[in-house]
């Protein structure tokens, strides 16, 4: 019997009902047999990003964050994407986490849902590269003109792009499974 894995899914919204949200939701109910997938969904309780705080005097929701992100077993950041970038909220929780290794070689999965999202999608995978997370073609995943895909009760509405999620997870697990993955 195989280990369930311990993930941790990051909501990079600012919108407390996003679609990001109900996409991670719906991967934590769909894969709860093999994960068990905890959602951070709200980036603002993290502080500002202070560089003089980022190794000594470190606040204490970064210290715990930093250590929820080194423990688990792999990472699913699904997110908007905002003025052709990522959200300022996703973006200042990764800048806490640069001057660590908690991020190196950490299996992650990349779902870029928006109106249109090629940037941010792009400058994610980029970021992501940067500080070293392991990631593949398949373990990344862009959900173009998300509003008319998630209805506003969470469920999926498009049939592609359910089975594009489900491929996305599948692809992620085996990633988990074997975490030296590489990068795009």
């Amino acid at each position: 019997m195989l280990k369930i894995k311990n993930i941790v899914g990051i909501c990079g919204s600012a919108s407390r009902n996003s679609a990001n949200l109900s996409i991670l939701k719906w991967i934590a109910e769909s894969e709860k047999s093999d994960f068990n997938l905890e959602i951070i969904d709200d980036l603002t309780e993290l502080p500002h990003f202070k560089t003089e705080l980022t190794d000594r005097n470190v606040p204490e929701k970064i210290v715990d964050f930093r250590s929820k992100i080194k423990n688990v077993d792999g990472i699913i950041i699904c997110t908007p994407e905002y003025l052709f970038s990522i959200p300022s909220g996703l973006k200042n929780m990764i800048e806490w986490c640069v001057s660590t290794t908690v991020f190196s070689d950490k299996p992650i999965g990349l779902i870029t849902a928006s109106a249109s999202g090629e940037k941010g999608h792009e400058e994610l995978k980029l970021i992501m590269k940067t500080i070293q997370t392991k990631f593949t073609d398949e373990t990344t995943l862009l959900i173009k003109g998300v509003k008319g895909k998630i209805g506003k009760d969470g469920k999926i509405l498009d049939k592609k792009t359910e089975t594009e999620l489900k491929k996305f997870v599948k692809s992620f697990e085996k990633c988990t499974e074997n975490p030296v993955g590489k990068n795009v």
